[in-house]
């Protein structure tokens, strides 16, 4: 079953690539990113986060600035 957001919008899925996060980090970007409104779910692998969010309350550079503003260069991959 695929997970919608509060709206009932299925999310848009992407996957940032994040250079030089280790896992500690990766966990706290996740909880950042998933306390922003809109995304619906971050994962934390090594070097990357996979984000499901709705485009209809974010960009793409919306979830990178996030990311960038903790330090870490992003882009999506």
């Amino acid at each position: 079953m695929t997970q919608t957001d509060p709206s009932g919008n299925k999310p848009t899925r992407i996957i940032l690539g994040v250079r030089g996060m280790n896992k500690e980090a990766g966990e706290r970007i996740a909880a950042l990113l998933r306390d922003c409104p809109g995304v619906v779910q971050a994962v934390p692998d090594q070097g990357q986060i996979a984000v499901s969010y709705d485009p209809g309350q974010l960009t793409v550079m919306d979830l990178v600035r996030l990311v960038r503003n903790q330090g870490f260069l992003a882009g999506m991959i």
